[in-house]
């Protein structure tokens, strides 16, 4: 379980491009993330 205010732990996923980036690519920035169930997509 996370903590509010805690740091996000390393994680890393594909990006649209199928490239592999992780939060260590990203420290220092803002994110936001936007995830949704499969069984909601079309296809």
């Amino acid at each position: 379980m996370l903590i509010e205010g805690a740091a996000a732990p390393d994680w890393s996923a594909p990006d649209q491009n199928g490239q592999t980036i992780s939060s260590s690519d990203l420290r220092g920035k803002w994110i936001a993330m936007w995830w949704y169930p499969k069984a909601s997509t079309p296809g």
